[in-house]
């Protein structure tokens, strides 16, 4: 069982930057490939960004690429997410996640959220 959380939300204006963390429980995290989701209010969840077990893959949705950074430390059961040149649009909850896939659509493991907040 894979505990997830995350943290490093807040309110940021359009432009700024905001490095978000995800703390997982200790054992196997580094067997796992770790993602970020996101959900805006009123929208359907989506896929922001994906890295796997080694950290030498990543994947990102075409709405962060260039913008947003996926990274891990496996010796710290933590991986990250550096959001810049945020925008009004990246307001939503973002949720960390783990799974053995990289691009799973519906990870096994989910965190609580983090609210992202982006004032124009």
């Amino acid at each position: 069982q894979v505990q997830l959380v995350e943290s490093g939300g807040g309110l940021v204006q359009a432009g700024g930057s905001l490095r978000l963390s995800c703390a997982a429980s200790k054992g196997t995290f580094s067997r796992y490939a770790m993602g970020w989701f996101r959900q805006a209010p009123g929208k359907e969840r989506e896929f922001v960004a994906s890295i796997n077990w080694s950290g030498d893959t990543t994947y990102y949705a075409d709405a962060v690429k260039g913008r947003f950074t996926i990274s891990r430390d496996n010796a710290k059961n933590t991986v990250y997410l550096q959001m810049n040149s945020l925008k009004p649009e990246d307001t939503a909850v973002y949720y960390c996640t783990a799974d053995f896939r990289v691009l799973a659509t519906t990870p096994a493991y989910w965190g609580q959220g983090t609210q992202v907040t982006v004032s124009s």
